[in-house]
């Protein structure tokens, strides 16, 4: 199953103009991308993992764990960089609903900003949580590519997949309890440009044509598990992280971009 939301991201670009840190913009945008549904407090259910401020703005871990309230279940997960050019920066849609998620991811941070972590559960309630990063001001979505140009396209699409046990141990996810003994973490690293449209070639002096890693679904045990939209807010060759269940033996992952290119990989644990 595949959901693409591209063309409203961008739509929010231009409708929701970016605004002073201390003027933050989350009321008007969170009503245009939630259609003014009421957002209620998670701040007992979601816990956010930022840094106070940004060691490097072109790829920063962002990181929450979500439990979900009184017996409900989770539908989606929601991040979103307020002050990015695309501030819904990557979307989790699960095929089965959960009880509890985590995930993490390197994004770029473009400037100082707020950031909100939405839950929708199954019944249609929404949580928020929310906090907020500082940067160095490097303007990381317009920064130049790390990579030859080249080099990023001949190994775009490549991925490796880890699976491992979840970390725990002193963070501020923590606070929720107990996920480390109950899930596995999988890691997924996917090499691609993430392109934002933004970026200068510094040869040509051109503008590189946006292209970003759009879709990526992820199977375990031969079932639909999670679906992510992902954004220019991706770091380029991003890494994304995400809790599944203890019992998971193999990973299967699709990756689609912009630009139509599809990529899969598998991963299997030892003896299965």
């Amino acid at each position: 199953m595949k959901r693409t939301i591209a063309s409203v991201l961008v739509l929010l670009v231009f409708a929701v103009p970016a605004q002073a840190v201390e003027d933050p913009s989350w009321p008007d945008l969170s009503a245009s991308i939630f259609d003014e549904r009421t957002l209620l407090d998670g701040s007992d259910i979601i816990a956010i993992d930022s840094p106070y401020r940004t060691g490097n703005d072109s790829r920063t871990l962002i990181a929450a764990q979500i439990e979900a309230p009184g017996g409900r279940m989770l539908g989606k997960v929601t991040l979103v960089l307020d002050e990015n050019p695309m501030p819904v920066s990557a979307v989790f849609n699960f095929d089965t609903p959960l009880p509890r998620f985590y995930f993490r991811a390197t994004m770029r941070i473009n400037g100082p900003t707020p950031l909100h972590v939405v839950a929708e559960t199954t019944d249609g309630q929404l949580f928020v949580a929310q906090s907020f990063v500082k940067t160095s001001g490097q303007g990381a979505c317009a920064a130049p590519p790390g990579t030859d140009l080249k080099e990023a396209l001949a190994t775009l699409g490549n991925m490796n997949i880890g699976i491992d046990a979840l970390p725990g141990g002193g963070s501020s996810l923590d606070l929720l309890g107990g996920l480390a003994l109950r899930d596995k973490q999988v890691d997924l690293d996917i090499s691609h440009p993430s392109h934002s449209g933004m970026q200068m070639d510094q040869i040509s002096l051109l503008f590189i044509p946006m292209r970003y890693v759009e879709n990526v679904e992820i199977d375990l045990d031969g079932a639909g598990y999670v679906d992510m939209t992902g954004s220019i807010s991706l770091s380029e060759n991003p890494r994304v992280s995400m809790s599944v269940p203890a019992r998971t033996r193999t990973v299967d992952v699709t990756m689609t971009d912009t630009d139509g290119t599809i990529s899969k990989a598998q991963k299997s644990l030892a003896g299965y």
